[in-house]
């Protein structure tokens, strides 16, 4: 099984992130422009939070919010559940499963280095699966 490290170096380790101080509608914007569900929420390399789409439609659509006047910090996810390069897809499967929680930053020697989504852990898991029945159909046919 593939572990973090080995995904991040085939998906990338592109960071998108906000600080706790700008608007919500700052960060839908960001999210929007780069096509992501999610931004760290980062005040001089530290991390403090996470904030996602779904932050955005419970925490300021349903409760009237407005979205120009809300600080990230307002609505971000904290304290962050994080990843190292060593843990394995399988684990970070089952904390997202456990935790409802759909995207992981990943963390070594205390510094944000990378960020899993939910579909990044699903894809390597198909992908490795797809890998194991090909080796069984060609262990069977030969």
């Amino acid at each position: 099984m593939q572990n973090v490290g080995q995904l991040l170096a085939t998906k990338g380790r592109e960071l998108h992130s906000v600080g706790p101080q700008d608007s919500v509608l700052r960060a839908i914007e960001i999210m929007a422009t780069q096509h992501v569900g999610a931004l760290l929420v980062m005040d001089r390399g530290a991390l403090l939070g996470v904030i996602s789409e779904r932050d955005y439609a419970r925490k300021v659509i349903l409760k009237n919010r407005s979205s120009h006047d809300t600080p990230v910090a307002a609505i971000m996810s904290s304290p962050v559940i994080t990843v190292s390069l060593t843990d394995s897809v399988k684990h970070c499967m089952e904390l997202c499963t456990r935790e409802r929680i759909r995207h992981l930053p990943v963390v070594e020697g205390g510094k944000v280095v990378g960020v899993l989504s939910i579909g990044d852990l699903v894809k390597a898991i198909l992908q490795e699966q797809s890998e194991q029945i090909e080796q069984l159909e060609r262990y069977i046919a030969g």
